[in-house]
């Protein structure tokens, strides 16, 4: 007869990830009876039947249970044998690991800071990013017996499952909401416009074509779950080992593959590049609005002066048509002195005029620029501290601003350290808070994985649905926040800026992360029995790959559809294994 698995509710999940209170690993007095206690929690129906063979042939009945001891890790960590002590572990171990992942996230950023994009940030920073998950995965399943390996390594499967799920649902959709503007007539969210509410159709947000390319690169990153788990749809056991090292191979040759072009084609490095010129053009004009003695832009309160940006318009608009052409644009900012920036005037000229021209007819009419200048004034106030008062030396302190903000991101090759004051203490920060970051996840990675096996030993929970919804959030919240926050500034760049590094996360998890699950996989001669699990991997992956390869407008109503995926996840693992005993 067929055998399985004993089904649990999910209700309990939820309840004990709220709470909180020490850790330790469990072990037996050695006793038959604490063997098959052991046995109980992680084969309940096999494991029941062969107790009670046990207990037909034997006279005296074995004790009802027995002793729990717990063993601490390293000699000195806590230890505890109950439910919420080990949940208490949980959520301390995941802080730590937030913290290191922190850590390498603000090493990487100055790394990045000092030494510019190429390879630093092609080749060195996605590693880092995925650093925490890829030590997760990797102690899941690195000691112990074989037996204990196979029983851990479904938590190393909940970690890459989750993580990747959570990047693109919850995350997702939440930067949709956070960055919503108004979808204009052309299909396209006005920046920083957010007049219509919360309307499922009528807000959303905007991403640029190269976003899309990102979330191309991030479907074809599922081709090694696809591989692995080939033999498995045949149906077969023949062959698995080797599908198992081939996808291996497909992994990480995808991970080099993916470096490589960060560092050869750093066309994010170069778009916050792009972002950052425009916005020093926005502060040069101004600036020469405001020298040009034309009157105040700001009043007392802060509110754009209307009078004194129409005096603008009727002065760059030379011809007297009421309209501001392509030509007088160029005009304009031939004009004003951008202290040696050097840009392509005709592109500065086609990110005005895409900022300005909201009817798409290719010229500039006064009502579009009181209102574009009404956007720039407010962005520039947002980016300026000020104590109360707009002066005339608010925008002059924007416009250096802007400037400092550029320089940052010049890539100027060997000139990039020496631009950047005491380098040597940068680099040795840098330096610093990385290796404190990958210390302490080496150190907590181990404790971490234990404490969540414990857990589930104890709660009868299966250690793939706590790792599935806990550990992302201990390793993705850092990147999480920054996502949300970058996202909060209503912009398509931004929001193109965002869901690049969304996209780019998912990526890193689907071939570095698996990478290392596969050669463990592989080198340890695990059983790959994850056909649930990779199924909402897929599932995930390819709709939302899909969904947003070939689209750069996603209203608001999408951001309910990725929120749905994720209950729907767990969802098709519990079916599929607790009903259908798939796994």
């Amino acid at each position: 007869m067929a055998t399985r698995r004993r089904s649990f509710p999910l209700v309990p999940l939820l309840l004990f990830l709220l709470a909180a209170a020490a850790y330790g690993r469990l072990i037996s007095d050695g006793s038959p009876a604490s063997a098959s206690t052991t046995s109980l929690l992680s084969n309940p129906v096999s494991t029941v039947i062969r107790l009670s063979t046990s207990i037909s042939a034997s006279s005296p009945p074995p004790p009802a249970a027995a002793e729990e001891k717990c063993e601490q890790s390293y000699g000195f960590l806590p230890c505890t044998t109950t439910v919420f002590g080990n949940l208490f572990l949980v959520l301390a171990y995941g802080f730590l690991m937030y913290k290191a992942a922190t850590f390498l996230s603000a090493g990487s950023e100055l790394l990045l800071e000092i030494m510019g994009p190429g390879l630093v940030g092609g080749l060195l920073l996605p590693i880092l990013g995925a650093l925490p998950d890829a030590l997760l995965v990797l102690v899941s399943g690195l000691s112990g017996s074989r037996e204990t390996a196979q029983s851990q390594v479904l938590i190393g499967m909940g970690l890459l499952a989750g993580s990747t799920v959570f990047l693109l649902t919850v995350l997702w959709g939440t930067c949709v909401v956070v960055g919503k503007c108004d979808i204009g007539p052309n299909g396209v969210a006005v920046d920083l416009q957010n007049n219509k509410g919360f309307s499922l159709t009528g807000t959303g947000i905007s991403t640029d074509v190269q976003t899309s390319y990102a979330a191309r690169i991030m479907g074809i990153s599922v081709i090694p779950f696809i591989i692995a788990q080939f033999p498995k749809m045949l149906k077969t056991h023949h062959g698995q080992r080797l599908a198992v090292l081939l996808a291996l191979i497909v992994s990480f040759s995808l991970v080099l593959a993916y470096c490589l072009y960060q560092v050869f084609q750093p066309w994010i490095q170069k778009r916050k590049l792009a972002y950052a010129k425009h916005k020093h053009v926005i502060s040069g004009i101004l600036r020469h609005a405001q020298m040009e003695a034309l009157g105040r832009l700001l009043n007392e309160d802060g509110t754009p002066n209307e009078n004194v940006i129409k005096k603008l318009f009727h002065k760059i608009d030379m011809d007297q048509s009421q309209t501001l052409s392509r030509a007088e644009l160029h005009a304009l900012i031939i004009g004003i002195n951008f202290e040696e920036v050097d840009f392509d005037k005709n592109d500065a000229v086609d990110k005005i005029m895409d900022d300005f021209d909201t009817s798409g007819n290719d010229i500039v009419e006064e009502a579009e620029f009181v209102a574009g200048m009404k956007r720039w004034l407010n962005e520039a106030k947002r980016s300026v501290p000020t104590s109360g008062a707009y002066s005339n030396k608010f925008i002059t302190d924007y416009h250096a601003r802007t400037r400092q903000e550029h320089d940052l991101l010049v890539d100027r090759s060997d000139e990039t350290v020496e631009s950047v004051e005491n380098p040597g203490w940068c680099i040795t920060k840098a330096v610093g808070l990385l290796l404190l970051g990958s210390a302490i996840a080496a150190a907590f990675a181990d404790p971490l994985v234990d404490a969540v096996h414990n857990f589930s030993n104890a709660s009868h929970i299966p250690s793939f649905f706590i790792s599935f919804i806990a550990l992302p959030l201990a390793t993705n919240s850092s990147e999480a926040v920054s996502a949300i926050i970058f996202a909060s500034r209503k912009k398509l760049r931004t929001s193109s800026l965002t869901f690049s590094e969304v996209y780019g996360g998912v990526t890193m998890n689907n071939t570095l992360c698996l990478g290392v699950f596969l050669a463990l996989i592989y080198i340890r001669n695990l059983t790959w029995d994850f056909s649930s699990e990779v199924l909402i991997i897929l599932l995930v992956c390819v709709i939302m790959g899909l969904f947003t390869s070939f689209r750069t407008t996603f209203p608001l109503w999408t951001c309910l559809v990725a929120y749905m995926l994720y209950p729907l996840s767990l969802v098709v693992v519990y079916i599929l294994d607790f009903v259908f005993g798939w796994s």
